[in-house]
């Protein structure tokens, strides 16, 4: 999953996913959530949780935990770009992913944490 980060992900307690990401957590039946772990490039282990709706017609992902204290850490802006990938090994352990970047120029991205701040 790839997302820009706006100027509310930046700020907030959580970060809005696009739709199409859903199948990527298994959330399991009669439940709204699924908690993850994710490694930065630093190799730093972040706890999420990825929740969606209970009523209404569209689910609206989303994405807690420890988001708002990685949005922070990593100084996210809008603008910077999100990617969550995920590795399943043996069809059945999942380990999940998350580099922040920023674009430096003409659509060349580089990890956040090699800007000065």
């Amino acid at each position: 999953m790839e997302k820009s980060v706006s100027k509310s992900d930046a700020t907030n307690n959580r970060m809005e996913l696009p739709m199409k990401s859903l199948g990527n957590f298994p959330i399991p039946a009669g439940q709204n959530y699924f908690n993850f772990v994710a490694l930065d490039t630093l190799g730093r282990r972040w706890g999420f949780k990825v929740s969606i709706r209970n009523v209404g017609r569209y689910k609206k992902p989303w994405m807690s935990g420890q988001w708002r204290r990685f949005a922070r850490e990593k100084g996210l802006k809008k603008g910077d770009r999100v990617k969550l990938t995920m590795h399943v090994e043996g069809n059945v352990v999942r380990s999940y992913h998350i580099t922040a970047e920023r674009n430096l120029t003409m659509r060349i991205w580089i990890p956040v944490e090699e800007f000065a701040r």
